[in-house]
């Protein structure tokens, strides 16, 4: 079952979904609560959605009363630019204080908080549609990816039906694809992420954020299905503009670092030189990342994994293999 039917019990949903969440709605008539959603949900989301709770019920009550709070009323809200309402969601997906965005299991929690908080509005609300989009990240971020897929699913019919501007649909097909690779679905991401690669460089050019981190993404997908040379090539092609418009010390440009060397180390074809230079790029990229984000951020132990599979590989290629003698050699010696 849509853990989105579960969510929103029985306001109306984009497409079939109106109909499950009536099906739902009288299958379980008790009021909307988070213990009714546990309570529908299968075993392994209860267990999540519990463990997310504990862990973090105090510091999602805390962010909805205070987000809640310092937003307008939905009439004024909707007033304002879409630019000052990202601004303002801010707060439910990055932290204040450090401004990393949060991850795992709080990131889960606070996008339930959200959608919970503005699920009643009217659907072209903005605020509404901003919360749709955090809550199928927070299951993301969480692991619920076939109940992530679901809500940015219902997001995308959503966008279509009320007649967004191109770049908010390719945004959402962009989050679509993020959960069609970790689902392990490569050639539906590549599909999805060529589409919105070229749509973005059509729209804002070159050294558009949107575009470099859309090309990043698509290099992902490249290398999750192992055509290394057109990753390289794409790689090669943008992150000389991601370095000189965003800067060396830029997530996003190290994140670039980052995929270059994976395409280096991963290819078949790799030389020696691919090896030893996919090393220093991933020693250099990890110091920068740990410094920014410290030891337990997933973009660090990601970084140190590819550090340690690509060191692994550089040894294996410069440790001369060990000397062998045909058999009855030392016949010949008696």
């Amino acid at each position: 079952m849509c853990i989105l039917t579960l969510l929103t019990g029985i306001y109306a949903l984009p497409g079939g979904a109106v109909s499950r969440a009536r099906r739902v709605a009288r299958a379980h008539p008790k009021p909307f609560s988070i213990a009714n959603e546990v309570g529908c949900a299968l075993p392994s989301t209860r267990r999540a959605i519990r463990s997310a709770s504990s862990s973090v019920s105090t510091a999602s009550r805390r962010w909805s009363s205070v987000a809640a709070g310092s937003l307008q009323s939905a009439s004024e809200e909707n007033n304002l630019g879409i630019k000052v309402i990202n601004e303002r969601f801010n707060r439910w997906w990055k932290c204040s204080l450090c401004e990393q965005e949060y991850h795992g299991v709080v990131r889960c929690a606070l996008g339930w908080a959200c959608w919970k908080t503005y699920v009643g509005r009217p659907e072209v609300d903005k605020a509404r549609c901003c919360a749709i989009g955090l809550l199928g990240s927070g299951l993301h971020e969480a692991n619920h990816l076939e109940d992530a897929l679901s809500v940015k699913e219902a997001e995308l019919s959503m966008e279509r039906r009320l007649g967004a501007p191109e770049e908010a649909i390719l945004a959402v097909q962009s989050n679509m694809a993020d959960t069609y690779a970790k689902l392990g679905q490569y050639d539906r991401a590549l599909r999805v992420r060529r589409t919105v690669y070229s749509g973005t460089l059509k729209l804002e050019g070159k050294e558009s954020n949107n575009t470099l981190l859309e090309a990043n993404n698509y290099a992902s997908v490249l290398l999750d299905l192992e055509r290394f040379e057109d990753a390289k090539s794409l790689l090669r092609r943008t992150m000389p503009v991601a370095r000189r418009v965003l800067g060396e010390g830029h997530r996003l440009t190290l994140k670039f670092r980052k995929n270059y060397a994976r395409a280096l180390r991963e290819d078949p074809a790799a030389t020696l030189d691919d090896l030893r230079e996919a090393v220093t790029t991933l020693e250099d990229v990890e110091r920068v990342v740990r410094r920014m984000m410290g030891g337990a951020h997933p973009l660090t132990t990601a970084i140190e994994d590819d550090l340690r599979h690509s060191r692994a590989a550089l040894r294996a290629r410069e440790t001369p293999p060990p000397r062998t003698f045909a058999k009855g050699w030392l016949d010949g010696l008696s």
